[in-house]
This record gives structure tokens, C-alpha cells and sequence, in this order.
């Protein structure tokens, strides 16, 4: 256990031996195992948005174990992905790499603009019989079925701490009183991820923020007290300030498919805020293997300080 690993745990002090457990698992496991920082492959873009739009441009990452074999040879700290993903290879891989159980989902194929909502597709005794080290869960800040999504994470947080496993949030605004811009505004946010430590998480997910402020109310505050937003180094630093003043980890997502040294760039501001990692999907596995082993390393490297 290095000191790292030991003081991000102390900071969740009313958590039982399996969390902790858990959380140390995934904090010591892979290329960056023991410096604090995580690199998570989660792929549930094939429930969420289709499997001709996920895997088609890397025709292998249709077959549910060229993900777990991604994950476990290019280091990463943890990989998350729904029930049948999981399913399909755990036995395989039993014990090689941490596994987040995905446990609500949604698709693409009925459109509900203001109320966004995943079903619960699995449950935290699955998770428990796959091995996993942690349940994850989105909520959508900001839809109309919020509250109702508020109180399923509540039950299954409750759930799964009992059983000793960890929680790792997804906190994604959206619904209809949030502009396109709004969903990844950095007051909104800095929003999603507060709400996301109130209920409970231990990790928390969001969006890279941009510049853009949605609320009028939240604007006054910003220009008042010149909290520093031009760089996204700023905007990562707020968001874990708005996640307990930095005392619960705080992970990003790689966000739509994209160019190479956009992606670097983009993790480099990240790095430079004090993120703890990226939790990055489509801009690795829908790579060549190779490619994306080596994406995920220079990422890893950005994270570590060992970046050239």
C-alpha cells in the first residue's frame, strides 16, 4: 500500500473493510497501480448507442473478450461494462483484472428528450457472483426522472456497500431545461459531481467541462468571485473542488471519438487540473489493438509525470 493509496482511502472513513478493500484493488492494480491515478476501459457503448455505431469501425471489439484482453494488456486500472459483457468472459478472467458491474443501461432506439432514465439491467448480487469490485451506475442531473434515479442508486449504494463493494457513479446532465452546451457546462458540472459524492459514490465520472456557464444564477457567483474557468486545467480543478475540496476521486470520460493528439491534449489539461484519470471507451477499443494499447500507455504516462 503505498502512502497515496493509503491517504485517498482515509478520506472514506465510514466505509467497511470491503469497500476500502475494493477501492484499494482498483487503486493498485495496473500500469499506474499505487500513484493514485486510474485508467478505466468502460465499454457499454453497445447497449447505449448500438453495436454497428460501437464496434464496426474495430471489427474485433464486437467479440466481448477483445475488451477484457485490451484492458488487461494495456494495464488499465479496472474495466467496466454491463451484465452480458461481463458474463460472457469473467469465468476466463477471473482474477486478472478488477471488474465494474454496469449495472443500468439505456439505448438509442426511443428518444425521451426531457427524462432521460436507464433501466436497472443487473444487481449488486451479480456483481458479487462475477467478482466484481464495484457496481456502476449512471444518473442524469437535470432530467425529469431524477429523483426516481436518485432513489435507485440510493438502494443499490446502500446494497452494495453492505456487500463490501464499491460505487462508481456516472453523473450526466441532461433533460430539457439543459441547452447541448449546458450538459458539459462547467457549473453544471461542477454540479453533477457534487451531487454525485452526496449520494454516496466512491468514484465519480463526469464529462470534461468546457467554459460555457448554463445557469444565470450560477454566472453571478463565477464573475463575483473570479473563479478561474479559460483553461481546463481551471475548470478540472474546480470540478474536484466541487467533489468535497478534492477528498473523492474523480475520474473523466474520453468523450466522443476523436483524433489522437486531440485526446492527449485533452488529457494533458485534464492531468495538469488534478484529475484523478480517465475512464476512456470508444477512443481506445474502436482502435487496432495496438493503437490503442499505445493510446492508453501515453495516457498513463500523462498521468504518471512520465510523459516525455
Amino acid at each position: 500500500m503505498t502512502p497515496r493509496v493509503r491517504e485517498i482511502l482515509s478520506w472514506y472513513g465510514s466505509e467497511n473493510p470491503g469497500v476500502l478493500t475494493n477501492m484499494a484493488r482498483m487503486l493498485n492494480h495496473g500500469r499506474l497501480g499505487g500513484s493514485g491515478k486510474l485508467v478505466i476501459l468502460p465499454v457499454d457503448q453497445g447497449f447505449e448507442h448500438g453495436p454497428a455505431r460501437s464496434f464496426a469501425k474495430n471489427p474485433d471489439a464486437y467479440d466481448p473478450s477483445y475488451h477484457f484482453n485490451l484492458a488487461i494488456e494495456s494495464g488499465c486500472n479496472a474495466y467496466a461494462a454491463p451484465l452480458g459483457f461481463i458474463e460472457a468472459c469473467a469465468r476466463e478472467y477471473a482474477g486478472e483484472i478488477p471488474l465494474i458491474l454496469k449495472i443500468n443501461n439505456s439505448d438509442t432506439l426511443f428518444g425521451v428528450k426531457g427524462a432521460p432514465h436507464s433501466a436497472l439491467t443487473s444487481s449488486v448480487e451479480d456483481a458479487l457472483r462475477l467478482g466484481c469490485a464495484a457496481i456502476g451506475f449512471t444518473i442524469y442531473p437535470g432530467s425529469a426522472s431524477r429523483k426516481l434515479m436518485y432513489e435507485e442508486i440510493a438502494q443499490a449504494t446502500r446494497a452494495a456497500k453492505e456487500a463490501g463493494l464499491a460505487v462508481v457513479i456516472w453523473s450526466y446532465p441532461r433533460g430539457a431545461d439543459l441547452s447541448k452546451d449546458g450538459e458539459t457546462a462547467i457549473d453544471v458540472t461542477a454540479y453533477a459531481a457534487q451531487i454525485a459524492a452526496q449520494l454516496g459514490a466512491n468514484f465519480i465520472k463526469v464529462k470534461p467541462p468546457s467554459a460555457h456557464i448554463e445557469q444565470d444564477a450560477a454566472r453571478k457567483v463565477y464573475q463575483e468571485m473570479a473563479i478561474k474557468i479559460d483553461h481546463l486545467a481551471d475548470r478540472t480543478r474546480h470540478v474536484l473542488d466541487s467533489a468535497f475540496n478534492g477528498k473523492r476521486v474523480v475520474i473523466f470520460s474520453g468523450g466522443e471519438a476523436k483524433g489522437t493528439d486531440a485526446v492527449l491534449a485533452e488529457v494533458k489539461g485534464l492531468a495538469q487540473g488534478g484529475s484523478f484519470g480517465s475512464i476512456m471507451g470508444r477512443n481506445a477499443f474502436q482502435r487496432p489493438k495496438a493503437e490503442a494499447i499505445r493510446l492508453l500507455h501515453q495516457v498513463m504516462d500523462i498521468y504518471s509525470g512520465s510523459a516525455e
